[in-house]
């Protein structure tokens, strides 16, 4: 009997062992797919297309541009804020200037605010965390598109929010950086070797 019950543990503890041990490996794709179904950190969602009509409510959008790390680019947004029907999609540009004598490559990130929001908030197309080459004095236009889920509206911890801010930092890309030489004084960059790089001519 005893070495029965002995058994019985034993199965139970190498089931509890297996299953912690299957958590773990998952815990990285379970925070990336947290990280993405609830905007945690304002991460904007990317996903799906807005849904046929207006919903009759509105709320205001604004555009923030910034560069980082010494990038020789003028960056922009097109418009500074656009007021936009909550599940109604909506195209918007940004653009930006070299101003150096030389290409440069760039990365961007971005964010929204306030952070709560960014649940609600789809992008369906976007330039961010693609390498950009900007040919020297060139010029080049970023689109995007995105949509506000009604939702927002009715969810009492949102329900407040009247604006939304969308912000895009450019970064040197990591190759752009080392080809350069100025690696050490380039500040945060992005990319590597296997990063798409469209081309923007002059």
């Amino acid at each position: 009997m005893a070495a029965r019950s002995n058994s019985v543990v034993a199965l139970g503890l190498v089931g509890v062992i297996a299953g912690m041990g299957g958590l773990a490996f998952a815990s990285v794709r379970l925070y990336r797919m947290f990280c993405a179904a609830t905007g945690y950190g304002g991460t904007p969602q990317v996903g799906p297309q807005a849904g046929p009509g207006a919903s009759g409510r509105f709320i205001t959008v604004r555009f923030n541009a910034d560069v980082n790390g010494g990038m020789p680019w003028r960056f922009e947004a097109a418009q500074a804020a656009l007021r936009v029907a909550l599940g109604d999609e909506h195209p918007a540009f940004y653009q930006a200037r070299n101003l150096a004598a030389t290409a440069v490559t760039g990365v961007s990130t971005y964010n929204v605010t306030p952070e709560k929001a960014a649940q609600y908030f789809h992008k369906t197309q976007c330039f961010c965390f693609n390498e950009q080459t900007i040919a020297a004095h060139g010029e080049a236009q970023f689109p995007l598109s995105f949509w506000v889920d009604p939702a927002i509206a009715t969810d009492p911890h949102t329900r407040d929010v009247t604006e939304i801010t969308l912000s895009y930092t450019f970064f040197h890309s990591l190759n752009d950086a080392s080809r350069t030489g100025a690696l050490a004084k380039a500040g945060p960059h992005i990319g590597g070797p296997d990063a798409q790089r469209p081309v923007a001519t002059p």
